[in-house]
């Protein structure tokens, strides 16, 4: 069994699809739209077969959460990009680009070696070798 997809709500679909689409190679489908629901949506799909649905709907509230705390459910999508250097590259691509960096590069107790990254909508995506 495996994964099928996650979904993020946004205001902004396209600004979440090109931020997907440039920094970890993920392909995007042609933007879904149900008029009669005024619902729109973008599948994301990376290498791996791991997909990303990215979806807007007028009556969706904004997120209450504060980006610096974590709260139950989910926290966040690691990305894992091969190596120790594309963790470090990736992460600072981002960061020149304008993206919050909540977590440098380091190996983790369990083992990982991760960065952490605000997407533009301040949702986690941990960047893993």
């Amino acid at each position: 069994m495996k994964i099928e997809h996650v979904a993020l709500w946004t205001q902004n679909l396209e600004r979440m699809r090109d931020f997907y689409v440039e920094f970890f190679d993920g392909k995007s489908n042609a933007k879904y739209t149900n008029p009669k629901k005024g619902f729109e949506s973008y599948f994301i799909t990376f290498n791996s077969g791991a997909r990303l649905e990215i979806m807007r709907q007028a009556a969706i509230p904004a997120n209450r959460n504060d980006v610096d705390e974590q709260y139950i459910g989910l926290i966040h999508v690691a990305m894992s990009v091969g190596s120790r250097a594309g963790v470090d590259e990736l992460t600072n691509e981002l960061r020149a680009a304008g993206y919050r960096v909540v977590s440098e590069p380091r190996e983790t107790g369990d083992g990982y070696y991760e960065s952490c990254v605000l997407d533009p909508d301040g949702n986690r995506v941990e960047i893993v070798a």
